[in-house]
């Protein structure tokens, strides 16, 4: 096995509980805050950030107490994910794969694996991403191959989508096997015959580097395979921790969006002369769309926090039902999220007026950020899926959504 060369560059902390977990966010997001405008309007990436990011500890909070980490609840790292993703929505993203990837090993590591894998992610080292691919009938279809050969297992293939792999330390590829069945390959950064390409040219989320991903004739150890195929038998999490994640980001960004219009109404905007009044922070007509906002805002915080709760219900105590229940909720927070990032971007632009368009703002990129992220997955399926559960008692289809 070809193990990271590459190491953190400074000591990593351990973090202990929620309640540090969310301090912690808290100040890195004010210190990310600061240049996430430059960031998107220059498309550099967030490497210095990112070792910042993980050095924190943050990203080795969902890692199990038996192994070290904090376990920290699911509405606490939906909270922390909103926190980062509300000062750059980029870095909020990067490590939602991370945070998936450690899930796939608790869920169906073994023992070898996960005592390995949980230490890597507690000392720091990041999992990157190449899941999907383009060009493919469907977002699910898996070209990549794992090989046995007589001189040991090779990996082949060509991924895309892969945010986080340019930051990564491991990159975990999913692949079918010689029996056809789907594996994850946990593949070294470094390996030889791995290549990460960054060709991203998303017009939002810009920073992410969610680009390409080969693998050519890859060699790789058995502890870096684990069997993707299991990951939804018996019933897991795995997909709703995925989205609830991804609502999120999207939260992040709309509490962005509902920052800058509460300055720009306040500090910049006129009012529309037919409005009789001096302000436009005292026009009614404003003031009706930002208290819809702001009620929006505060729905899909609680929706989030609540799915939040009832993951960590499915997660310890296992079974159909409160997976079905927390998939459900979590499509809930995911409808309203989505929802509020959008409209929140655009009352922005129209409640600051025409001065707020020009470039120099760069407040389109709360619009773009949102608009890019939120068709991750196609979210009209979503109130389909909570409907035809209230009505028939159906279950949601369980997908691996990183």
């Amino acid at each position: 096995m070809t193990a990271p060369s590459s190491l953190p560059t400074g000591p990593v902390h351990v973090v202990r509980d929620d309640a540090e977990a969310l301090a912690i966010a808290r100040r890195l997001a004010a210190d990310f805050a600061a240049g996430a405008s430059e960031r998107d309007r220059q498309r550099r990436l967030p490497f210095e950030e990112v070792e910042r990011f993980s050095a924190s500890g943050l990203w080795g909070i969902t890692v199990p107490r038996a192994f070290g980490g904090a376990a920290v609840s699911h509405a606490t790292l939906a909270e922390v994910t909103a926190l980062i993703s509300e000062a750059d929505p980029a870095l909020g993203q990067i490590p939602q794969n991370h945070y998936c990837l450690v899930d796939a090993v608790r869920l169906i590591g073994d023992a070898q694996q996960q005592k390995f894998f949980f230490r890597e992610a507690i000392e720091g080292r990041r999992f990157g991403n190449a899941v999907s691919e383009s060009g493919t009938a469907n977002a699910k279809v898996v070209t990549a191959r794992l090989r046995a050969t007589p001189e040991g297992l090779r990996l082949d293939g060509r991924k895309f989508y892969c945010t986080g792999a340019l930051f990564a330390h491991w990159v975990p590829v999913a692949a079918k096997d010689e029996q056809d069945k789907q594996v994850l390959v946990y593949v070294a950064r470094e390996a030889p015959g791995l290549e990460v390409v960054d060709d991203w040219s998303g017009f939002g989320q810009r920073t992410t580097a969610s680009g390409t991903v080969t693998a050519d004739n890859v060699a790789v150890g058995a502890l870096q395979v684990l069997p993707r195929a299991r990951l939804f038998e018996p019933p897991t999490i795995h997909g709703p921790f995925a989205q609830v994640l991804h609502a999120a980001i999207d939260l992040g960004i709309g509490r962005a969006a509902m920052a800058d219009l509460h300055h720009w109404v306040r500090e910049r905007a006129r009012p529309w002369p037919d409005s009789g009044v001096a302000r436009a922070a005292d026009d009614p007509l404003t003031l009706a769309r930002i208290g819809r906002l702001v009620i929006q805002q505060h729905a899909a915080e609680a929706l989030l926090e609540r799915a939040g709760r009832a993951l960590d219900r499915a997660r310890d105590e296992p079974g159909a039902a409160h997976v079905t229940e927390a998939s459900i909720a979590v499509a809930e927070a995911k409808v309203l999220s989505t929802e509020f990032a959008l409209e929140a971007a655009t009352a922005l632009i129209e409640l600051a007026g025409t001065q707020s368009t020009l470039a120099e703002h760069n407040l389109d990129r709360h619009w773009r950020n949102a608009r890019t992220h939120t068709v991750h997955d196609p979210v009209r399926w979503k109130p389909h899926a909570v409907g035809n559960h209230w009505l028939n008692g159906a279950s949601p289809q369980r997908h691996a959504s990183i």
